[in-house]
């Protein structure tokens, strides 16, 4: 029984990270187009484009800061509000620019959408609770065991590998329940991919 709860909350925490991470791929990939779009648009963008840009790297900074253990997923609403309302005032000469204008207008929503959304599922997803519960459920149970094994060399070897795995599964619980801090994090480099391309 506490073999299947720990896997479903190992499941439970790997989906919930799957998820925040298949965000962040479809963040850069919106970021790399919205890019793409702007710099088709023409000259008349440049202007929206620095301040993207601009947006783009302050947002990197504060999701993956070198130092801090935590990355901060709270967006810069103003620098966002400011681009978007750069974008908006695009004056169209031609139906080629209304229509690049209306999709670059769809995709800063997305962007603001995503973001917003991955700030929504920034708390953990892991009930404190239950893992406590669990972890008072395991530790009496390995107790039981100890007490009731005869001591050798097999039982305190099984004892033990049996607590590291354990242990190990719990740890990948707690790891993958934070995404943005800790060990197994989600990593930044498609949004640094994605930052790279504005130059070309």
């Amino acid at each position: 029984m506490s073999a299947l709860v720990l896997g479903l909350l190992v499941s439970s925490a790997k989906g919930s990270y799957d998820t925040e991470r298949n965000e962040v791929i479809q963040m850069a990939a919106k970021v790399a187009f919205l890019d793409r779009v702007l710099a088709v648009y023409g000259p008349e963008a440049a202007e929206a484009r620095v301040r993207f840009h601009d947006v783009v790297e302050e947002a990197v900074q504060r999701m993956w800061p070198k130092e801090a253990r935590r990355g901060d997923l709270a967006p810069n609403t103003q620098g966002a509000n400011t681009m978007y309302g750069v974008v908006q005032e695009l004056s169209p000469h031609d139906e080629a620019q209304r229509k690049l204008k209306e999709q670059a207008i769809a995709l800063a929503i997305d962007l603001g959408q995503l973001r917003s959304l991955l700030v929504a599922q920034g708390v953990p997803s892991i009930s404190t609770p239950m893992l406590i519960i669990l972890v008072v459920w395991l530790a009496v149970i390995f107790l039981g065991f100890s007490t009731l094994a005869p001591p050798n060399v097999t039982v305190i070897f099984a004892l033990g590998v049996s607590a590291v795995a354990v242990s190990g599964a719990i740890f990948l619980i707690l790891e993958l329940d934070q995404p943005f801090g800790g060990i197994i994090r989600i990593s930044s480099e498609p949004m640094v991919n994605a930052l790279s391309q504005f130059a070309k």
